[in-house]
Protein backbone atom coordinates (compact mmCIF):
# COMPACT_ATOMS: atom_id res chain seq x y z
CA UNK A 1 0.00 0.00 0.00
CA UNK A 2 -0.60 2.68 -1.93
CA UNK A 3 -1.77 0.08 -4.61
CA UNK A 4 -3.45 1.00 -7.76
CA UNK A 5 -5.37 -1.95 -7.54
CA UNK A 6 -8.71 -2.50 -6.65
CA UNK A 7 -7.80 -4.31 -3.04
CA UNK A 8 -5.94 -1.37 -1.98
CA UNK A 9 -9.16 0.80 -2.55
CA UNK A 10 -11.50 -1.39 -0.72
CA UNK A 11 -9.32 -1.62 2.14
CA UNK A 12 -9.17 1.61 2.52
CA UNK A 13 -13.07 2.43 1.92
CA UNK A 14 -14.15 -0.39 4.45
CA UNK A 15 -11.47 1.50 7.41
CA UNK A 16 -13.40 4.17 6.81
CA UNK A 17 -16.65 2.66 6.85
CA UNK A 18 -15.73 0.73 10.38
CA UNK A 19 -14.41 3.98 11.41
CA UNK A 20 -17.59 5.59 10.96
CA UNK A 21 -19.32 3.06 13.32
CA UNK A 22 -17.29 4.39 16.11
CA UNK A 23 -14.61 1.49 16.08
CA UNK A 24 -10.98 2.82 16.74
CA UNK A 25 -9.72 1.22 13.36
CA UNK A 26 -5.87 0.93 12.38
CA UNK A 27 -4.47 -0.12 9.21
CA UNK A 28 -1.50 -2.16 9.44
CA UNK A 29 0.10 -3.03 5.75
CA UNK A 30 3.30 -2.94 4.12
CA UNK A 31 5.21 -0.65 2.73
CA UNK A 32 8.48 -0.70 1.18
CA UNK A 33 11.17 2.74 1.66
CA UNK A 34 11.79 3.21 -1.68
CA UNK A 35 7.60 3.95 -2.70
CA UNK A 36 7.08 6.82 -4.75
CA UNK A 37 3.55 6.82 -4.18
CA UNK A 38 1.39 9.74 -2.55
CA UNK A 39 1.17 9.98 1.08
CA UNK A 40 -1.82 6.88 1.69
CA UNK A 41 -4.52 8.72 2.58
CA UNK A 42 -3.85 11.43 -0.12
CA UNK A 43 -3.34 8.43 -2.38
CA UNK A 44 -6.61 7.06 -2.13
CA UNK A 45 -8.60 10.60 -1.36
CA UNK A 46 -9.82 9.09 1.68
CA UNK A 47 -11.22 10.45 4.93
CA UNK A 48 -8.24 10.64 7.81
CA UNK A 49 -10.75 8.76 10.69
CA UNK A 50 -8.68 5.91 11.07
CA UNK A 51 -4.27 5.46 11.48
CA UNK A 52 -2.07 3.95 9.89
CA UNK A 53 1.02 1.84 10.59
CA UNK A 54 3.62 1.14 8.00
CA UNK A 55 5.63 -2.04 8.00
CA UNK A 56 8.90 -0.91 6.01
CA UNK A 57 11.20 -3.74 4.23
CA UNK A 58 13.25 -4.21 1.67
CA UNK A 59 11.20 -3.86 -2.05
CA UNK A 60 11.92 -7.28 -2.77
CA UNK A 61 10.38 -6.81 -6.44
CA UNK A 62 13.82 -5.17 -7.64
CA UNK A 63 14.87 -8.81 -7.51
CA UNK A 64 12.82 -10.37 -9.57
CA UNK A 65 13.95 -10.02 -12.65
CA UNK A 66 16.70 -12.58 -10.88
CA UNK A 67 14.94 -14.85 -8.73
CA UNK A 68 11.31 -14.50 -10.41
CA UNK A 69 8.31 -15.33 -7.94
CA UNK A 70 10.37 -15.80 -5.09
CA UNK A 71 10.40 -12.11 -4.71
CA UNK A 72 7.02 -12.42 -3.54
CA UNK A 73 7.08 -14.91 -1.27
CA UNK A 74 10.60 -13.55 0.49
CA UNK A 75 8.67 -10.63 0.92
CA UNK A 76 5.28 -12.04 2.18
CA UNK A 77 7.67 -14.22 5.05
CA UNK A 78 9.51 -10.51 6.09
CA UNK A 79 5.85 -8.80 6.57
CA UNK A 80 4.85 -11.70 8.56
CA UNK A 81 8.12 -12.16 10.42
CA UNK A 82 8.04 -8.56 11.76
CA UNK A 83 3.93 -8.74 12.44
CA UNK A 84 5.03 -11.40 14.37
CA UNK A 85 7.29 -8.89 17.10
CA UNK A 86 4.51 -6.44 16.48
CA UNK A 87 3.01 -5.00 19.69
CA UNK A 88 -0.70 -5.17 19.83
CA UNK A 89 -3.09 -4.71 22.91
CA UNK A 90 -4.63 -7.92 23.81
CA UNK A 91 -7.98 -7.06 22.95
CA UNK A 92 -7.58 -6.03 19.55
CA UNK A 93 -9.64 -7.59 16.88
CA UNK A 94 -7.85 -8.58 13.93
CA UNK A 95 -9.66 -8.22 10.51
CA UNK A 96 -7.68 -9.68 7.67
CA UNK A 97 -7.89 -10.63 4.03
CA UNK A 98 -4.70 -12.80 4.44
CA UNK A 99 -4.77 -16.23 5.71
CA UNK A 100 -1.23 -16.24 7.25
CA UNK A 101 -2.02 -13.62 9.35
CA UNK A 102 -5.10 -15.47 10.20
CA UNK A 103 -2.58 -18.79 11.55
CA UNK A 104 -0.27 -15.61 13.50
CA UNK A 105 -2.72 -13.74 15.47
CA UNK A 106 -4.35 -16.61 16.77
CA UNK A 107 -0.86 -17.92 17.72
CA UNK A 108 -0.88 -14.63 19.52
CA UNK A 109 -4.90 -15.86 21.76
CA UNK A 110 -6.53 -13.00 19.09
CA UNK A 111 -10.34 -12.68 17.98
CA UNK A 112 -9.53 -12.66 14.16
CA UNK A 113 -11.93 -12.63 11.22
CA UNK A 114 -10.87 -13.89 8.25
CA UNK A 115 -12.33 -11.90 4.73
CA UNK A 116 -12.28 -14.11 1.78
CA UNK A 117 -12.40 -12.97 -2.17
CA UNK A 118 -11.82 -16.51 -3.56
CA UNK A 119 -12.47 -19.67 -2.99
CA UNK A 120 -10.23 -22.44 -1.15
CA UNK A 121 -10.25 -25.39 -3.52
CA UNK A 122 -7.22 -24.22 -5.25
CA UNK A 123 -5.26 -23.78 -1.49
CA UNK A 124 -7.25 -26.15 0.28
CA UNK A 125 -4.64 -27.99 2.48
CA UNK A 126 -2.84 -24.46 3.37
CA UNK A 127 -5.93 -22.48 3.72
CA UNK A 128 -8.33 -25.87 6.02
CA UNK A 129 -4.68 -25.63 8.46
CA UNK A 130 -4.16 -21.48 8.27
CA UNK A 131 -7.75 -21.72 9.05
CA UNK A 132 -8.35 -23.82 11.88
CA UNK A 133 -8.93 -21.66 14.29
CA UNK A 134 -10.63 -18.76 13.02
CA UNK A 135 -13.27 -17.00 14.77
CA UNK A 136 -15.66 -15.58 11.86
CA UNK A 137 -15.47 -15.35 8.05
CA UNK A 138 -16.77 -12.71 5.54
CA UNK A 139 -17.09 -13.76 1.94
CA UNK A 140 -18.04 -11.82 -1.42
CA UNK A 141 -20.80 -14.34 -2.83
CA UNK A 142 -23.05 -17.03 -2.37
CA UNK A 143 -20.64 -19.37 -3.83
CA UNK A 144 -17.44 -18.81 -1.46
CA UNK A 145 -19.46 -19.46 1.75
CA UNK A 146 -20.73 -22.99 0.06
CA UNK A 147 -17.06 -23.65 -0.31
CA UNK A 148 -16.37 -22.64 3.40
CA UNK A 149 -19.53 -25.24 4.38
CA UNK A 150 -18.49 -27.90 2.13
CA UNK A 151 -14.81 -27.93 3.46
CA UNK A 152 -16.29 -28.51 7.29
CA UNK A 153 -16.74 -24.61 8.42
CA UNK A 154 -19.59 -23.86 10.96
CA UNK A 155 -21.73 -21.83 8.30
CA UNK A 156 -22.98 -19.64 11.24
CA UNK A 157 -19.35 -18.48 11.75
CA UNK A 158 -19.87 -16.97 7.63
CA UNK A 159 -21.02 -13.82 6.24
CA UNK A 160 -21.85 -13.50 2.87
CA UNK A 161 -21.19 -9.53 2.27
CA UNK A 162 -20.93 -8.29 -1.72
CA UNK A 163 -18.10 -5.26 -2.08
CA UNK A 164 -19.37 -1.84 -2.35
CA UNK A 165 -19.79 1.39 -3.50
CA UNK A 166 -18.97 5.60 -1.80
CA UNK A 167 -22.22 6.65 -3.50
CA UNK A 168 -20.92 10.13 -3.27
CA UNK A 169 -17.93 9.54 -5.34
CA UNK A 170 -19.28 7.66 -8.44
CA UNK A 171 -23.23 9.86 -8.57
CA UNK A 172 -21.70 13.06 -9.64
CA UNK A 173 -24.19 15.71 -10.48
CA UNK A 174 -23.18 16.62 -13.91
CA UNK A 175 -25.25 15.36 -17.76
CA UNK A 176 -23.24 13.32 -20.33
CA UNK A 177 -22.32 16.83 -22.29
CA UNK A 178 -20.71 18.50 -19.87
CA UNK A 179 -18.52 15.31 -18.76
CA UNK A 180 -17.90 14.74 -22.11
CA UNK A 181 -16.64 18.47 -23.02
CA UNK A 182 -14.72 18.34 -19.68
CA UNK A 183 -12.74 15.40 -20.91
CA UNK A 184 -12.44 16.54 -24.37
CA UNK A 185 -14.05 13.00 -25.90
CA UNK A 186 -16.09 14.39 -28.82
CA UNK A 187 -19.51 13.78 -30.08
CA UNK A 188 -19.12 10.13 -30.50
CA UNK A 189 -21.22 7.79 -28.89
CA UNK A 190 -18.81 6.06 -26.07
CA UNK A 191 -18.09 2.71 -24.70
CA UNK A 192 -16.27 2.77 -21.44
CA UNK A 193 -14.53 -0.25 -20.09
CA UNK A 194 -13.00 0.89 -16.32
CA UNK A 195 -10.48 -1.10 -14.61
CA UNK A 196 -7.32 -3.34 -14.39
CA UNK A 197 -6.98 -4.95 -18.44
CA UNK A 198 -6.17 -8.54 -16.93
CA UNK A 199 -6.04 -10.41 -13.51
CA UNK A 200 -3.15 -12.55 -13.07
CA UNK A 201 -2.23 -12.35 -16.79
CA UNK A 202 -6.16 -13.13 -17.70
CA UNK A 203 -8.14 -11.23 -20.02
CA UNK A 204 -10.74 -9.37 -18.68
CA UNK A 205 -13.19 -9.58 -21.80
CA UNK A 206 -11.52 -6.57 -23.89
CA UNK A 207 -10.53 -9.06 -26.43
CA UNK A 208 -14.31 -9.44 -26.65
CA UNK A 209 -14.63 -5.73 -26.76
CA UNK A 210 -12.36 -5.30 -29.73
CA UNK A 211 -13.96 -8.02 -31.62
CA UNK A 212 -17.27 -6.38 -31.38
CA UNK A 213 -16.05 -2.99 -32.04
CA UNK A 214 -14.85 -4.78 -35.62
CA UNK A 215 -18.42 -6.48 -36.02
CA UNK A 216 -20.33 -3.22 -35.48
CA UNK A 217 -18.17 -1.01 -37.90
CA UNK A 218 -19.95 2.29 -36.10
CA UNK A 219 -17.63 5.35 -37.01
CA UNK A 220 -19.90 7.03 -34.62
CA UNK A 221 -18.84 4.98 -32.14
CA UNK A 222 -15.49 4.62 -29.78
CA UNK A 223 -14.34 2.48 -27.28
CA UNK A 224 -12.17 3.63 -24.08
CA UNK A 225 -10.27 1.36 -21.71
CA UNK A 226 -9.73 2.86 -18.51
CA UNK A 227 -7.34 1.52 -15.92
CA UNK A 228 -4.21 -0.42 -17.49
CA UNK A 229 -1.04 -0.38 -16.76
CA UNK A 230 1.56 0.22 -19.27
CA UNK A 231 2.02 -3.26 -20.22
CA UNK A 232 -1.52 -3.54 -20.78
CA UNK A 233 -2.02 -0.56 -22.81
CA UNK A 234 0.77 -2.13 -25.36
CA UNK A 235 -0.33 -5.18 -25.27
CA UNK A 236 -4.04 -4.65 -26.33
CA UNK A 237 -3.07 -1.47 -28.59
CA UNK A 238 -1.51 -3.89 -30.93
CA UNK A 239 -4.14 -6.46 -30.53
CA UNK A 240 -6.43 -3.73 -31.66
CA UNK A 241 -4.21 -3.34 -34.64
CA UNK A 242 -4.34 -7.36 -35.36
CA UNK A 243 -8.32 -7.61 -34.79
CA UNK A 244 -8.82 -4.27 -36.80
CA UNK A 245 -10.72 -2.78 -34.39
CA UNK A 246 -10.63 1.13 -34.61
CA UNK A 247 -11.34 3.97 -32.74
CA UNK A 248 -10.62 2.39 -29.61
CA UNK A 249 -7.99 3.78 -27.03
CA UNK A 250 -6.32 3.00 -23.72
CA UNK A 251 -5.74 4.80 -20.67
CA UNK A 252 -3.56 4.52 -17.47
CA UNK A 253 -5.49 4.17 -14.16
CA UNK A 254 -7.22 7.35 -13.09
CA UNK A 255 -8.37 8.39 -9.23
CA UNK A 256 -11.85 8.12 -8.02
CA UNK A 257 -12.62 11.04 -9.31
CA UNK A 258 -11.43 11.27 -13.08
CA UNK A 259 -13.07 7.27 -13.35
CA UNK A 260 -16.27 8.61 -11.80
CA UNK A 261 -16.37 11.69 -15.07
CA UNK A 262 -15.82 8.65 -17.59
CA UNK A 263 -18.70 6.70 -16.71
CA UNK A 264 -20.70 9.91 -16.26
CA UNK A 265 -19.41 10.67 -20.17
CA UNK A 266 -19.97 7.52 -21.16
CA UNK A 267 -23.44 6.06 -23.02
CA UNK A 268 -22.44 2.36 -22.07
CA UNK A 269 -20.59 0.27 -19.48
CA UNK A 270 -19.04 -2.69 -20.36
CA UNK A 271 -18.00 -5.69 -18.06
CA UNK A 272 -17.83 -9.01 -20.28
CA UNK A 273 -16.28 -11.00 -18.18
CA UNK A 274 -15.19 -14.50 -19.57
CA UNK A 275 -16.17 -18.08 -18.68
CA UNK A 276 -13.29 -18.54 -15.93
CA UNK A 277 -13.48 -19.91 -12.54
CA UNK A 278 -12.49 -16.78 -11.16
CA UNK A 279 -14.95 -14.67 -13.16
CA UNK A 280 -17.68 -16.85 -12.95
CA UNK A 281 -17.62 -18.06 -9.36
CA UNK A 282 -15.21 -15.97 -6.98
CA UNK A 283 -15.71 -12.36 -8.14
CA UNK A 284 -17.59 -9.66 -6.72
CA UNK A 285 -16.15 -6.58 -8.69
CA UNK A 286 -15.73 -3.21 -7.35
CA UNK A 287 -16.60 -1.65 -11.21
CA UNK A 288 -20.19 -3.46 -10.99
CA UNK A 289 -21.04 -1.21 -8.14
CA UNK A 290 -19.32 1.56 -9.14
CA UNK A 291 -21.15 1.16 -12.88
CA UNK A 292 -24.51 1.10 -11.08
CA UNK A 293 -24.16 4.23 -8.99
CA UNK A 294 -23.13 5.98 -12.34
CA UNK A 295 -26.79 5.94 -13.51
CA UNK A 296 -25.20 4.58 -17.16
CA UNK A 297 -26.54 1.10 -18.78
CA UNK A 298 -24.56 -1.73 -18.01
CA UNK A 299 -23.70 -5.04 -20.17
CA UNK A 300 -22.27 -7.76 -18.46
CA UNK A 301 -21.45 -11.41 -18.93
CA UNK A 302 -24.08 -13.99 -17.85
CA UNK A 303 -21.92 -15.31 -14.91
CA UNK A 304 -23.61 -17.01 -11.63
CA UNK A 305 -21.32 -14.08 -9.69
CA UNK A 306 -22.38 -11.32 -11.83
CA UNK A 307 -26.19 -12.74 -11.50
CA UNK A 308 -25.94 -12.36 -7.53
CA UNK A 309 -26.30 -8.77 -8.10
CA UNK A 310 -27.21 -7.86 -11.57
CA UNK A 311 -30.55 -9.29 -13.50
CA UNK A 312 -32.47 -8.28 -16.70
CA UNK A 313 -34.35 -5.49 -15.06
CA UNK A 314 -30.91 -3.77 -14.26
CA UNK A 315 -28.47 -4.50 -16.60
CA UNK A 316 -28.47 -6.31 -20.45
CA UNK A 317 -26.72 -9.74 -19.89
CA UNK A 318 -24.99 -11.62 -23.00
CA UNK A 319 -23.74 -14.77 -23.17
CA UNK A 320 -19.90 -14.93 -22.28
CA UNK A 321 -17.58 -15.25 -24.87
CA UNK A 322 -19.52 -14.12 -27.94
CA UNK A 323 -18.75 -10.80 -29.28
CA UNK A 324 -21.64 -10.95 -31.73
CA UNK A 325 -23.93 -11.26 -28.87
CA UNK A 326 -21.82 -8.27 -27.03
CA UNK A 327 -22.27 -6.03 -30.16
CA UNK A 328 -26.11 -7.03 -30.53
CA UNK A 329 -26.67 -5.80 -27.38
CA UNK A 330 -24.47 -2.61 -28.08
CA UNK A 331 -26.97 -2.09 -30.90
CA UNK A 332 -30.01 -2.53 -28.42
CA UNK A 333 -28.98 -0.44 -25.87
CA UNK A 334 -27.64 2.48 -28.21
CA UNK A 335 -31.43 2.27 -30.07
CA UNK A 336 -33.62 2.40 -27.61
CA UNK A 337 -32.80 4.96 -25.21
CA UNK A 338 -36.26 4.13 -22.97
CA UNK A 339 -35.01 0.90 -22.33
CA UNK A 340 -31.52 2.29 -21.76
CA UNK A 341 -32.69 4.74 -19.19
CA UNK A 342 -34.88 2.36 -17.29
CA UNK A 343 -32.28 -0.55 -17.00
CA UNK A 344 -29.61 2.33 -15.52
CA UNK A 345 -32.30 3.80 -13.14
CA UNK A 346 -33.25 0.12 -11.31
CA UNK A 347 -29.00 -0.58 -11.44
CA UNK A 348 -29.02 3.46 -9.46
CA UNK A 349 -32.06 2.07 -7.29
CA UNK A 350 -30.17 -1.56 -6.50
CA UNK A 351 -27.31 -0.07 -5.46
CA UNK A 352 -28.61 2.03 -2.83
CA UNK A 353 -28.20 -1.09 -0.28
CA UNK A 354 -24.22 -1.98 -1.50
CA UNK A 355 -22.60 1.36 0.05
CA UNK A 356 -19.70 0.46 2.21
CA UNK A 357 -21.49 1.69 5.27
CA UNK A 358 -24.31 -0.67 4.94
CA UNK A 359 -21.57 -3.41 3.93
CA UNK A 360 -19.57 -2.34 7.73
CA UNK A 361 -23.02 -2.01 9.73
CA UNK A 362 -23.63 -5.81 8.50
CA UNK A 363 -20.22 -7.22 9.30
CA UNK A 364 -20.19 -5.19 12.50
CA UNK A 365 -23.29 -7.02 13.29
CA UNK A 366 -22.38 -10.21 12.92
CA UNK A 367 -19.01 -9.66 14.68
CA UNK A 368 -20.84 -9.48 17.65
CA UNK A 369 -23.27 -12.19 17.43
Amino acid sequence: MPTGRAYGNQIMKMCEAFADFGVDVELVHLEEPESDKAEIFEYFGAKRNFSTRPVRIFNFFKLEKYIGKSSFYLRSFIFLFKLAFLKMDKNSFIYTRQAEIVWLMKLKGLTVCYECHDGISNKKFLLLNLLEKVDFIVVTNNYIKKDFIKNGFRENKILVAPNGVDLDNFNIDISRDDAIKILNLGDKKILLYTGNFMTKGVDKGMDEILKAMVLLKNPDLIFLAVGGNSEEIVFYEQMAKNVGADNVFFLPRQTQKELALFQKAADILLMPFPKKAHYEYFMSPLKMFEYMASKRPIIASDLSSIKEILNDCNALLVKEGSPEDLATGIKKILGDKQFANALAEQAFFDVQKYTWQKRAENILKFLKT
